[in-house]
């Protein structure tokens, strides 16, 4: 509404509508589909499974709560719920808890509206106001959520029976918004009984004191599926206040972990242009993926697509350094990378084995596995009979974290077959860098495929033919 009513009587006449939060969420989302808009700008891999139970559950006028392991995008999600509330909403001036003009619900805004009637004042609010998140820990009180008794104010003359007395806690002061809980079975049950009672009996009481509260709200929670299906970890009644269970989960293609580590992957700056070739991109997401399958890691934590997005980020870092160090113009990641990469980033996996020490045997064994993978979908149907043939006359080859480009490439000379390769390799613009960076690809891949020799000792990887020196 431009110019926005400024007292109650201006609201009534503008015909501003009375609904409730979860009526103006329907509403809002409803419309948004008609229009064919984008409902969720920034989640990834959901279109098809987490988001229609989400728009359901947003239709239904439900409480949600979002189960689902680590990095899987659930706080994201809850936040993206506040761009379907409408831009702005009006309220009684000066009230602490967002009292709706037409019906407040705080003493103080109760006693405005009898007081000045038509004439009562009216703010507009941001629905990004309108949103409260809190992390729930052991320590979470009940004066955090709901609120306490403010002792300044009773110091000033007021009663404790007097409903003034009381600062509001998060939820109160988020009335006419949305409230996140994230991670709920770490609330205290003592919390968990306190919050259900403020939403499903509209009052609390503080300090022994009751208080009617009718908060206007929609409650989102997430937690971790085994925490929330633990018996007791939930209290029953808050358990049934949720009307729709919304199950995230990670990517399920390395294509959607590679579209994610895009988005979220900050830009490396520098003056060295950083070009990623898209094979190492599908080498880091099929790591992801096969960590997530082993047996050996923690499926209780699971592996974040965080994990994904931090090695890419150190791996470009890499290539970054090296080009500083040999002065090339542009830096381009390879697969001598990737071990230091992945060293660096080991202690964000949980594993679940008996056998200490064997962390490093596990990722190395799935690094192995996702550069093999990428080699056989990729660079299957080439022919590299002609460079293998350069092996079997004696060539070999070493290779470093620091070894530059042009060195790499110099001891091949010219390559046959190389257009071919970084063809099938989804390369459009050949460069020094990504050139040896393909090489390099295809030398591991023939090693893994068990076609060269491959020798590692302090940080140096040779090539050569099998049988050679």
């Amino acid at each position: 509404m431009d110019p926005r009513p400024a007292t109650l009587g201006e609201l009534r006449a503008s015909g501003y509508p009375d609904r409730s939060v979860k009526q103006e969420l329907r509403a809002n989302l409803l419309a948004r589909l008609a229009s064919g808009g984008e409902l969720f700008p920034g989640i990834l891999g959901f279109d098809d499974s987490v988001l229609p139970t989400l728009e359901r559950g947003i239709v239904a006028g439900h409480d949600l709560i979002l189960l689902g392991e680590r990095g899987q995008a659930k706080t994201r999600l809850v936040r993206a719920i506040v761009d379907l509330l409408d831009e702005w909403v009006p309220v009684v001036a000066g009230t602490e808890t967002n009292d709706h003009p037409y019906h407040p619900i705080s003493a103080h805004g109760r006693a405005l509206v009898a007081e000045h009637g038509d004439a009562t004042r009216i703010a507009w609010i941001h629905r990004d106001d309108r949103y409260g998140e809190k992390l729930a820990t052991p320590d979470t009180s009940v004066a955090d959520l709901i609120g306490d008794v403010d002792p300044i104010r009773v110091a000033e003359g007021r009663y404790l029976t007097d409903e003034l007395t009381i600062h509001y806690g998060m939820i109160p002061r988020t009335h006419r918004g949305i409230v996140a809980i994230n991670e709920l079975p770490d609330l205290p049950e003592r919390i968990q009984v306190s919050l259900f009672n403020i939403l499903e009996e509209r009052d609390v009481q503080i300090r022994g004191y009751r208080i009617r509260l009718p908060l206007d709200l929609l409650l989102v929670a997430t937690a971790n599926p085994d925490d929330y299906t633990h018996r007791g970890r939930i209290v029953s009644p808050l358990k049934d206040r949720f009307g729709t269970q919304v199950r995230t989960h990670y990517p399920q293609t390395p294509d959607e972990e590679i579209r994610i580590m895009d988005q979220e992957a900050g830009a490396p700056g520098g003056d060295v242009p950083v070009r990623v070739p898209r094979f190492m991109k599908e080498i880091v997401a099929s790591l992801t993926q096969e960590l997530r399958r082993s047996p050996h890691v923690n499926h209780r934590s699971g592996i974040s697509v965080r994990y994904s997005i931090g090695n890419l980020e150190t791996l470009q870092a890499a290539a970054i350094r090296r080009a500083a160090r040999s002065g090339e113009p542009e830096a381009v990641p390879r697969v001598i990378d990737l071990k230091g990469v992945i060293a660096s980033s080991q202690g964000r996996i949980e594993f679940d084995t008996i056998e200490e020490g064997r962390e490093d045997e596990i990722v190395s064994r799935a690094l192995r596995q996702a550069v093999l993978d990428v080699f056989r979908h990729r660079v299957s149907g080439v022919d590299l009979g002609p460079l293998l043939e350069r092996f079997d006359q004696g060539l070999d080859v070493e290779t470093s974290d620091l070894t530059p480009a042009s060195t790499l490439l110099d001891a091949f000379g010219d390559v046959p077959g190389l257009a071919t390769l970084l063809q099938r390799l989804g390369v459009e613009e050949e460069s020094p860098g990504v050139a040896a960076s393909a090489l390099e690809f295809a030398l591991e891949g023939l090693h893994l495929s068990r076609r060269l020799n491959k020798d590692e000792h302090g940080g140096v990887a040779r090539y050569a033919a099998p049988g050679g020196s």
